[in-house]
Formats: C-alpha cells, sequence, structure tokens
C-alpha cells in the first residue's frame, strides 16, 4: 500500500499535529520511502536531488524516536553550510514543536560560549557544520554519550568543499551503535567508500531526478561575450520578467558588481556570499523566502540551503566550473510541482566545462538566441508595472503552527536555582492548562523562556504575573521574539 497521508505513518500525534498545521499532507516520494525504514532505524543512503523534501523525511523520524526526557543529545545532522544548518534546525524544531524537542546549531564565525550556553541545555538534536561540531566534540562541550542517530546532509557537498576528513574524524568518535543516514544529491567514490566503511548493511534508496528533464524545468543556454553579459541579463530580465529570480556568479567581487549594477538600474535585489557577516547573510535569506525583494545576486555559497518553493528563475551569470554546481544551482527553481527556467551564459572559452556539465546531466541545453530589440522593447512596460509592484510577500511555512504559540519571558534563571519542571509543575495547576500546553522551555543563567501552545499564552501570562515558581515572583511578559 502507498501510503498517500502522513496520518497513515506510525507517528506519534504531536509530530502528527505539526505536520498538519505546516501544511504537510501528502509525503513526497523521498518522505514515502524513507520515513517507513528510519523509524526501524535501518542505515540509509540516500540519493534525491535538493528541494525533493529530504528535510522531512529524516527530520520526521528522528523527532518521533527521540525520548523528549533525554537532556544530552540523541542526534548529529552534519550539513555543508552554516545557511542549511539554520534551515534544518528551523526545520527539526516545527516538526518537533508539539513534542517540545530542542534543536541546537552549531557553526562557524559565531562565538562558542553561546553555543556552549545552549549545549548545556536539554538538547535532543544537533545541527552544524562539521568544522565547529568537530571543535565542540573535541573541547568537551558536545556530549556524545547518548547519541544514537546520525544524519549526513549533502554529502557530495560536503566532499566538494573538503569537508570529508572532518566527517571521518567526528564518526570516528561517535559511538558504534548508532543508526546512519547519508543523504546526497550525486553519489561519488569517496561518498561510497564512506558509506561501506561506517555504514551497518544500508539500504540504498535513489530517487530519480526530476529537475533535470525538461518535465519541471526548462533548460536554456545564451552565448555570449564577457563585456555584453551585463546588457544581456539586463535584456533577458525584461523579457521573462521574473517573480523571483536567483543570479549566481563565481566570485565575491561579480556578486557585488552586478548586485551593484542592478541596484543602480531600479531592480528590487540583494545579493548574498561568503565573504559577507553571518547575522547579513541569514537576514538577506529570510528577506529573499519572504519575498521582499525579486532578484538576489548569489556565489554557490547560497545554492544549498534555500528552500523557496517559488523560485521561477535561476540564470547562471557565471557558468559553474564544477558540473555537480550546475545541478545544484538550478534546482533551487522547478520546485514542489511549480514550473522553473534555467537560464544560463556561456562565453566563448567555456566550452570544456560546457560539455562537461551536458555530459553529467545526460543532454545537450538547447542555445537560444538573444532577445531583439523590438522583443525586449514590447516587454518593457510590464516588466517596469511588476518592478513597481511590491512582491508578493511569501507566508512563512511555520507561520500557521506559530500562531497558537505564545513564549513568555521570566527574569529568572539558573541562578535562582530554577528547572524546567518547577515551571511545568507551576503553569500546569492553572486551571484549564495542561503539561500539553507547554512547549520548548529554555533555561539561562538569569532568564528562562517558555513556550505556550494551543492559543493559551496569554491566559498563562495573565495568571503569572501574580503566581510565585518555587517560592519567587518573577517579572514575566511575552518575549519579543
Amino acid at each position: 500500500m502507498s501510503i498517500q497521508d502522513f496520518k497513515d505513518y506510525k507517528l506519534s500525534e504531536e509530530i502528527v499535529s505539526a505536520l498538519q498545521s505546516l501544511g504537510y499532507h501528502e509525503p513526497t516520494e523521498v518522505q514515502r520511502e524513507v520515513i517507513p525504514l528510519a523509524l526501524t532505524k535501518q542505515d540509509l543512503v540516500v540519493k534525491s536531488q535538493t528541494g525533493s523534501g529530504k528535510t522531512a523525511s529524516f527530520g520526521i523520524p528522528i523527532c518521533d524516536l527521540v525520548d523528549w526526557q533525554e537532556n544530552k543529545p540523541q542526534a548529529l545532522i552534519l550539513t555543508p553550510t552554516r545557511e542549511l544548518a539554520v534551515q534544518v534546525k528551523e526545520d527539526i524544531t516545527n516538526i518537533g514543536r508539539f513534542k517540545r524537542i530542542k534543536a541546537t546549531a552549531l557553526y562557524g564565525k559565531v562565538p562558542y560560549a553561546k553555543q556552549t550556553a545552549e549545549l548545556k541545555q536539554k538538547s535532543h538534536v544537533v545541527v552544524g557544520t562539521p568544522g565547529r561540531v568537530l571543535d565542540h566534540i573535541e573541547r568537551g562541550t558536545f556530549s556524545l554519550e547518548k547519541l544514537e542517530y546520525l544524519v549526513i546532509d549533502e554529502a557530495d557537498e560536503m566532499l566538494n568543499m573538503g569537508f570529508i576528513q572532518q566527517v571521518e574524524a567526528i564518526i570516528q568518535k561517535l559511538p558504534v551503535e548508532r543508526t546512519t543516514m547519508l543523504f546526497s544529491a550525486t553519489l561519488p567514490q569517496d561518498v561510497e567508500k564512506l558509506c561501506h566503511k561506517y555504514m551497518n548493511d544500508p539500504r540504498h534508496i535513489e530517487i530519480q531526478a526530476t529537475g533535470l528533464t525538461t518535465d519541471t524545468i526548462e533548460h536554456t543556454l545564451y552565448e555570449v561575450k564577457d563585456k555584453d553579459k551585463f546588457a544581456l541579463l539586463k535584456d533577458i530580465t525584461i523579457v521573462e520578467n521574473p517573480d523571483s529570480c536567483i543570479i549566481f556568479c563565481r566570485t565575491q567581487e561579480h556578486v557585488n558588481q552586478v548586485s551593484e549594477q542592478l541596484t543602480n538600474a531600479d531592480y528590487t535585489c540583494s545579493k548574498i556570499h561568503g565573504g559577507m557577516l553571518q547575522e547579513e547573510r541569514f537576514e538577506v535569506m529570510n528577506d529573499f523566502r519572504r519575498g521582499q525583494f525579486r532578484y538576489l545576486v548569489a556565489t554557490d555559497v547560497a545554492a544549498r540551503g534555500i528552500d523557496i518553493d517559488n523560485i521561477t528563475h535561476v540564470i547562471n551569470y557565471d557558468l559553474p566550473l564544477e558540473k555537480e554546481s550546475y545541478v545544484h544551482r538550478t534546482g533551487r527553481t522547478g520546485r514542489a510541482g511549480k514550473k522553473g527556467k534555467a537560464i544560463s551564459f556561456v562565453t566563448p572559452f567555456e566550452d570544456k566545462f560546457l560539455s562537461e556539465i551536458e555530459g553529467y546531466i545526460g543532454f545537450s541545453i538547447p542555445r537560444m538566441s538573444p532577445p531583439s530589440k523590438e522583443e525586449v522593447a514590447s516587454k518593457k512596460t510590464s516588466f517596469e508595472g511588476k518592478m513597481g509592484i511590491q512582491p508578493t510577500r511569501k507566508p512563512d511555512k511555520n507561520e500557521q503552527l506559530n500562531k497558537e504559540i505564545m513564549k513568555l519571558y521570566f527574569n529568572g534563571g539558573k541562578k535562582k536555582k530554577l528547572r524546567a519542571v518547577d515551571f511545568v509543575g507551576t503553569i500546569a495547576k492553572i486551571e484549564g492548562i495542561t503539561a500539553e500546553d507547554i512547549g520548548i522551555i529554555t533555561i539561562q543563567d538569569n532568564v528562562s523562556y517558555v513556550e505556550i501552545l494551543n492559543g493559551k499564552g496569554p491566559l498563562v501570562l495573565k495568571v503569572m504575573k501574580d503566581t510565585t515558581i518555587k517560592g519567587k515572583l518573577l517579572k514575566v511578559h511575552k518575549a519579543l521574539k
């Protein structure tokens, strides 16, 4: 029997409720294949492209399997980029929201102290980049004794970015008795070797790539001299008039240059690359996800970790030098059953890279002639009309989920000897409130945060203003974020 609804899996009620609030109803192909096996703790090697719903395929069983009462991390998810680590952490938090699953993200360019403090709290799932995860393990700040599940996400990209040795070093420190799942868009030899060396009789699952077929993505190619690229970009964007578009460049300098040129031409655009501060990168991604601008100019750092369903166009302003990158870039469009367009510019000296890409994807990309002056002129009014309209704000997928959740701030924490059980015991005594209405509790040295579920936040807030916890009357208000 092919499962058509998440309710048909043997999942806890809390997980099913969260999935319904998130709008997850019918499992994707990768989810149908992975979830039943992952729930039986089977080692898995999954070949599946980005955008196929694979995060939920491991996120759902992990949230279901972890024991809420255990304080130490039970699952580790390794990702190649910081953006992806944050994205996966958010997805795990959303899926496990009603089970009160706590996820912690570990990545570089952020102070260790903050992450160490989080790891001292109850933390069920750790999501992180290999370098920072290894650092925490070696410092003794990431406890591994209760770890039962390892997920290696985007394994081929780990290899491309030179992280595979760090991944191996991490694996060698983990408990031998564990469930390991590896996900990859492609399976290079070194990734295959990793599977055979560290996995226990893994089941192989291969999901046929749809993003490479012309069913969901229309691939086209324009031959252009370097000096004429920007003029062609303007003409193409006028004719195509995309709702939401990523323009990929090879270097940070090129991203800065193209972004500045587009801004000067009154495009609503922003940029993202590895040279930017981490907070800036997150802010840009969140704004793009919400539809606050139409054009994002990016290096390959952004090709992973962009989980946005309605990107209509991807433009390879610079052809990628790695054939795999073509798949990852163009896989940003044509997602969730929607159509998309992948447009590439190729200069006279890039034939070698182009032939490698075409050999890899298995078809020749159709060559197109540049738009004529007449065609550009005829589409200009429509293009300018759309540019004058604010892009439609795209709702966050967790918006519905968060509607009924209020996060409360209390001005007391570990230094006042407060524990999660003290908050639960006090709040659950309020008339009309049960322990099931209390979500994730985070206790820091001097402050604590408690999520109240099911729309009962205002009631708890009102009562707790005059109620003591462990004999202490704490200041309480709605948390700012």
